[in-house]
């Protein structure tokens, strides 16, 4: 009798164990560095589509994104996120592209009101070198986020989702960036910028020329491991489009590039 009833309960811990240390194991495995879910609720309350200057954008509510107490515990609880769970070039990549997003943001709110994201910036030094903000540890500057952590990955589209506070970057998404939804994200990002004939692209037929952000003049050596610059737009052309990316006289012209900030109180 003691016999059998000690098999019942070895097997009975030894179940149990077993499932205690897959959840373990699974919560590991599932773990994140950081959880944006407070910046995909903010994003979805004070990003609207607007237009400034004649350019279609979201805009941002800065005025009340400064005000927003879940704005503050957003900064606060980035001092402390782990990079240690950054285990793929997915969550590092949405990881970082977020963390841009928040703190491009966090310079303009910290000088609102400002005219650009520039004006934060001197003579001495640009806005993009100067401290923007503590992440894991660190202080960060802008500068620092974007050419130092996420260009070195080589992902072109980033270019196409890091939004610098201005009229004619890319417009911010209303959701922050996720692993498991970055591929699906990116295209998305870069299918409509360059469909916005205001900062994105615009073909001249007459004249054979295209008109494109300043972007691709900038950061034209990241687009040569996709063939180049026309050969990575002509994947999101439309068919008419694509056909005229292709020809060979085709002249590059570059879009006049409006710092302005992308407030919706200017809309």
């Amino acid at each position: 009798m003691f016999t059998k009833n000690s098999s019942r309960f070895k097997r009975r811990f030894f179940t149990c164990f077993a499932v205690l240390a897959g959840v373990f194991l699974w919560s590991i495995s599932t773990a994140t560095a950081f959880d944006f879910s407070g910046w995909d609720a903010l994003l979805k309350k004070h990003v609207r589509a607007t237009k400034i200057d004649g350019v279609e954008l979201n805009g941002i509510a800065y005025r009340d994104l400064k005000a927003d107490p879940g704005f503050q515990k957003l900064v606060n609880d980035l001092k402390t996120a782990s990079l240690a769970d950054l285990k793929s070039k997915e969550d590092k990549l949405s990881f970082w592209i977020n963390v841009y997003n928040v703190l491009a943001a966090k310079v303009v709110a910290d000088n609102y009101p400002v005219e650009s994201i520039k004006d934060v910036g001197s003579l001495f030094k640009s806005v993009w070198k100067r401290p923007a903000g503590v992440v894991a540890g660190e202080e960060r500057t802008l500068d620092e986020v974007e050419h130092e952590i996420i260009r070195k990955m080589g992902e072109p589209r980033i270019h196409l989702a890091i939004v610098c506070a201005s009229v004619s970057c890319p417009d911010m998404r209303a959701e922050a960036y996720t692993a498991e939804k970055l591929n699906e994200q990116l295209d998305d990002q870069t299918g409509k910028f360059l469909a916005n004939a205001g900062k994105g692209m615009k073909i001249d037929t007459k004249k054979n020329r295209v008109y494109l952000s300043s972007i691709f003049k900038w950061f034209e050596d990241d687009f040569e491991s996709q063939g180049g610059v026309l050969a990575f737009i002509s994947r999101y052309a439309a068919p008419a489009e694509k056909k005229k990316l292709q020809d060979s006289d085709i002249k590059i012209k570059y879009l006049d590039y409006n710092w302005d900030l992308n407030d919706l109180k200017k809309a």
